[in-house]
């Protein structure tokens, strides 16, 4: 684990934020969340943004993501600029290269493991063909879920249903994967589980995992750390 992201510039960067500031609010009631962030996200590393509440963690995580735009500077993914993109054509640039793991899982609980997993690629208007279910038999075998494919979500442990939202997130093959407190409904030893295959993901599959989160011992399993306060990268 490295707790600095400046040997990110050494490699291939998969996303990078230069004088990033987000303020909310006008006068006296004005909070600046990002204090001018520079940053850059080596390829195919897992990082970790961590920080106490209201240190900025989620509001940088939104900004990289194109959830939230920020009020000056700017960020750029797989070498595109979101700030020039339109609603639309931002919409469909998420979908396409950005992935996202949630606490709470988010699974549709009238679909399949398996069919929860593609899900993606049919919203994207896809094909669901041989490869992609090949894909994604390869991703539950590596998260291992492979065998409760056929299962909905109320029939799976909480741990089985963060694997497969993670290999839902992973089937557009992203180039950010986005993983919010993913572990914040989980024991200590399916959080292990879990951290242990996106760690998986980066190194095995080459993919860019970013993860907020706010304890130090889910941060010990990725390779670069970023510890927010007030806003900035301190």
């Amino acid at each position: 684990m490295t707790t600095t992201t400046q040997q990110a510039t050494q490699e291939t960067v998969a996303a990078s934020a230069r004088n990033l500031t987000k303020t909310y609010g006008q006068g006296d009631a004005q909070v600046h969340a990002l204090r001018g962030i520079d940053l850059d996200l080596p390829r195919g590393r897992f990082t970790a943004i961590m920080g106490p509440s209201g240190s900025g963690k989620s509001t940088l995580m939104h900004c990289l993501a194109g959830l939230d735009g920020p009020s000056d500077g700017t960020v750029t993914v797989a070498g595109t600029a979101l700030g020039s993109l339109e609603d639309d054509a931002l919409t469909i640039f998420r979908r396409e290269h950005i992935g996202f793991v949630f606490q709470s899982f988010n699974l549709l609980p009238m679909l399949t493991a398996g069919e929860n997993i593609v899900l993606p690629l049919e919203l994207g208007g896809r094909r669901i063909d041989d490869a992609a279910r090949e894909r994604a038999r390869m991703l539950a075998d590596i998260l291992g879920v492979a065998d409760r494919l056929g299962h909905r979500p109320a029939e799976l442990s909480g741990g089985q249903q963060q694997r497969v939202a993670i290999a839902r997130a992973l089937i557009t093959e992203p180039d950010l994967l986005f993983a919010d407190e993913p572990t914040g409904n989980l024991d200590s030893t399916t959080s292990a589980e879990v951290l242990d295959h996106l760690r998986r993901s980066a190194r095995e599959l080459g993919q860019t995992v970013v993860m907020v989160t706010h304890e130090r011992d889910a941060a010990a399993y990725t390779d670069y750390v970023v510890t927010m306060q007030d806003g900035r990268i301190v």
